[in-house]
């Protein structure tokens, strides 16, 4: 294996330290070490602020609407999906200050530099876009029930703020969500002690079959969809910063916020109130008295922006890590401002059927997360010796490639969906000859995976990932 020197590592130019109010410089690049800086604790409510928002609050709501689960499997289903994500993200977000680049460069590992176009290119679709105008909408209908503005310019206002804190980048989105904490939890707090004890756990229902597997999809989808952002938000950390605090405020803020508000959701539904209203934001802030109900639909608004920070700018990197040179010194701040203005079209697009498609859009993020993630980790386990200025420099070796990763992907994607998907865009293979298996994408597609990569390197019989 040849190896490449120091100098073949791409920097980010310019400098950018602790400045808050700058646009942050580069793209997807090595951070010197001379711009480290922050501490594992910030990560708490780095992750815990975008999660509250109604788009968490719905992943609990159609456990108990769309799928007829009582609140207590419902609530089992919260813990396992957001555990299992929650695990994950924790653990990605230790090789930020190891390697000092974003989460999709270091996928380069597994997948090859090419190779890596395959999930580096998904997730700058999903988050500068698909997330992006999901949470776009939850906080311009959330903004126009409180002010009664036009639904158009609520979302005009939203998306201008989301877009004004991702395009100056890592420093103030960290400010940001560390101001937004309090506010957030104090008020969705209220709103949730509210709603627990309003809610109905022993209302009757009645489960469609394979329901609790099709939500425990969804809740892991919902919080494995951070896990190709982890280390975006811990590669300026210096290299000796604790990967215990590191794995244990990350995997904490998801999981925490994401229990508590998705089961907030799962008693809110329990409401007949709630339940039947076609306008589910609405239905849930109207059991509130009215300054409680104000309250909570600007923590939405607040909450949405949280959230969509961090898609828009990690959509960004995504797409600078593909591989394309991009000669601009802004160009990460580019790049968000044209995903902005085609997540804007998407999300006006949307204004209409609000919510009607989430649970899908949720799937498919844990359809393609799953195999990812059986990758990642694969190559981690595989690769636990290796001397780490080997693999950082690999990271940037457009030579270097690892077809075992893209391969393997690939086929337990294609194939997991074909057999298991259970949603109303497609039903595969298993769920239509038998309803019961709900929805098991995601655990197959991670399965196969693994099967297909080891495979792959033990008939290699474990030759070291060559670069040519």
């Amino acid at each position: 294996m040849t190896t490449l020197s120091d100098d073949d590592i791409e920097v980010r130019e310019g400098t950018y330290g602790e400045k808050v109010i700058a646009v942050e410089p580069g793209g997807a690049e090595f951070i010197p070490l001379s711009e480290r800086h922050g501490r594992p604790l910030q990560l708490f409510w780095t992750w815990t602020s975008p999660n509250m928002e109604f788009a968490t609050v719905f992943v609990g709501f159609i456990g108990i609407v769309y799928f007829g689960l009582s609140f207590w499997e419902t609530f089992l289903a919260v813990v396992i999906g957001t555990g299992v994500g929650s695990i994950t993200q924790g653990l990605l977000s230790t090789a930020g200050p190891r390697y000092g680049v974003p989460q999709m460069v270091i996928s380069r590992r597994g997948f090859g530099y090419w190779g890596n176009i395959l999930p580096a290119g998904i997730n700058a679709v999903v988050a500068g876009i698909g997330w992006f105008a999901v949470n776009s909408v939850s906080g311009a209908l959330a903004l126009n029930a409180l002010t009664h503005m036009p639904e158009v310019l609520c979302l005009l206002i939203v998306i201008a703020l989301q877009l004004t804190v991702a395009l100056l980048g890592y420093n103030l989105i960290h400010v940001f969500e560390r101001y937004a904490f309090p506010v957030l939890v104090v008020i969705f707090m209220i709103a949730s002690v509210w709603t627990l004890t309003k809610g109905h756990p022993g209302a009757v229902h009645k489960t469609i079959p394979g329901g609790f597997l099709i939500e425990i999809g969804a809740t892991f989808g919902y919080a494995v969809g951070w896990n190709p952002y982890a280390s975006d938000y811990t590669r300026y950390f210096k290299p000796d910063a604790s990967k215990t605090a590191i794995a244990w405020w990350s995997g904490l803020g998801v999981l925490l916020s994401c229990v508590l508000l998705e089961t907030v959701g799962a008693a809110a539904a329990t409401l007949t109130s709630v339940a039947s209203n076609a306008n589910p934001t609405a239905g849930w802030t109207g059991i509130f008295p009215e300054w409680m109900s104000d309250l909570t639909l600007l923590a939405i608004v607040i909450g949405g922006i949280a959230a969509n920070a961090l898609n828009i700018y990690s959509g960004a990197i995504s797409f600078t890590a593909l591989g394309f040179k991009l000669p601009l010194a802004a160009r990460r701040a580019i790049v968000a401002l044209g995903f902005g203005a085609i997540g804007f079209f998407v999300a006006w697009s949307g204004l209409g059927n609000a919510g009607s498609d989430y649970n899908n859009f949720l799937l498919i993020i844990s359809y393609w997360i799953g195999p990812w993630l059986a990758v990642m980790f694969c190559d981690m386990i595989l690769n636990r010796r290796q001397d780490p200025a080997v693999a950082e420099q690999l990271l940037f070796n457009r030579k270097y490639t690892n077809w075992a990763g893209p391969v393997a992907m690939a086929v337990g994607v294609g194939l997991s969906i074909w057999l298991f998907a259970n949603q109303t865009k497609y039903v595969g293979l298993v769920p239509t000859h038998d309803g019961n298996f709900g929805d098991l994408t995601f655990e197959a597609g991670i399965v196969i995976t693994t099967v297909i990569y080891l495979t792959w390197h033990l008939i290699a019989r474990r030759r070291p990932a060559r670069a040519l």
